[in-house]
């Protein structure tokens, strides 16, 4: 009788903080948009966008568990948390100390939160009606305001895209400026100011980020192309021809994107070797959550015979409260940021090597670092592979 009396008051008291977020059953699924914009869609299936839940991604499943074990919150508050911009789709928004004592007690089971978390209807992460349902970006916001809090929902049904004559039979079209325009606006929704428990910044991709001739969607999307966003025969019984980019969101995973995305220039200056890594890129890189690097390798040789190597990480470290080594999420305080600037360069200086006449260099790219990898305890390739970016060599004196 006890826990039915505490079920009702728990249940009363999270449901009342709860924002839903309304979504009809026919739009829910990107399966139902197949039948027009195929591929899009098919486009969209390959993206980190498609594989951001839980049960998708490894690293985001491992730093979830580790959040919530070392935190002492539940799993499901954790999740809850993180889907403001994993799966702002979901309907229950916040949960609070009632809905952890309701875990705890094992009171939970066919609540509120739990149903949200294993419905369907975010099953897919960052589908369709993430981004073609914002109705307005709320720029003005704090900046640690993200995701789910920082826009506003069209009502369902209606889409919001980038063009102004767009019509469909199934569903209410409006053209949204961030859409076509300054649409890193709509990047950043998400991709800005990952910021720790404790209030540490370890990335903000809004600040650092110069624009320039490039943006988000030039990299991350490609360049314009003449094809067809949709079957429709709206144009004289035709489908419409448009100038639109590829939905595959493109990032740090594709190890294809990395190829001479830096440039690297060595000079020697007496016994010392100096390597200038520059970015032309309109973000820092490494970029994103904090435990991604940059991989110097250098090649002594005499003649062309190696003599000697040596390895250079530049990665960031996290501290706990405890002082241990630990993820970003969780951190109190970091080492010095070794990425490369926007528009910007580093310099990194080593020593020449006794009786080498060249130094071969090379640039790698790794998603995670040694120490984020053992901590999260990982298991995929994708994590510890090293992807290449560029090479030079440089003779001695």
């Amino acid at each position: 009788m006890v826990k039915i009396f505490l079920l009702l008051v728990f249940t009363l008291s999270y449901i009342y903080g709860a924002k839903v977020v309304e979504v009809g059953v026919k739009y829910q699924s990107s399966e139902k948009c197949k039948a027009c914009h195929m591929r899009i869609v098919k486009e969209w299936e390959e993206s980190l966008h498609s594989k951001s839940h839980y049960k998708n991604d490894e690293y985001f499943r491992a730093t979830t568990d580790y959040v919530s074990r070392k935190t002492r919150k539940s799993l499901n508050s954790v999740k809850v948390e993180c889907a403001t911009c994993h799966n702002p789709r979901i309907s229950v928004t916040t949960t609070g100390m009632d809905y952890e004592i309701m875990s705890v007690m094992g009171l939970d089971k066919g609540s509120k939160v739990n149903e949200a978390l294993k419905s369907s209807s975010i099953d897919e992460g960052i589908n369709c009606v993430v981004c073609h349902n914002i109705d307005k970006i709320h720029a003005d916001r704090d900046e640690s305001v993200r995701g789910i809090n920082r826009i506003s929902w069209t009502k369902s049904g209606t889409m919001s895209g980038p063009y102004d004559d767009a019509k469909s039979p199934y569903h209410k079209v409006e053209h949204r400026d961030f859409m076509d325009q300054n649409s890193e606006q709509l990047c950043f929704v998400c991709h800005a100011n990952n910021k720790a428990k404790e209030g540490l910044v370890f990335t903000n991709m809004q600040k650092e980020y110069q624009k320039s001739d490039k943006s988000c969607v030039d990299c991350h999307m490609g360049a314009k192309k003449l094809s067809y966003a949709a079957t429709l025969p709206i144009d004289h019984g035709k489908p419409k021809k448009r100038e639109i980019r590829t939905h595959g969101f493109i990032g740090a995973h594709t190890s294809g994107m990395w190829k001479d995305v830096l440039k690297l220039e060595l000079t020697q200056t007496g016994n010392d070797i100096l390597i200038n890594i520059l970015n032309p890129q309109p973000h820092n890189i490494p970029s994103g959550f904090g435990s991604r690097e940059l991989i110097i390798e250098l090649s002594y040789k005499n003649n062309k015979n190696n003599i000697a190597t040596k390895t250079i990480s530049l990665t960031q470290l996290f501290t706990s409260k405890r002082g241990k080594p630990t993820i970003a999420h969780l951190a109190i305080s970091a080492s010095a940021d070794m990425s490369v600037p926007a528009h910007g360069v580093k310099t990194i200086k080593v020593p020449k090597e006794d009786g080498a006449s060249s130094v071969e260099v090379e640039l790698y790219y790794r998603l995670v670092n040694d120490e984020v990898r053992s901590i999260l305890e990982l298991k995929e390739a994708i994590w510890s592979e090293k992807t290449f970016i560029t090479s030079k060599s440089l003779q001695l004196k």
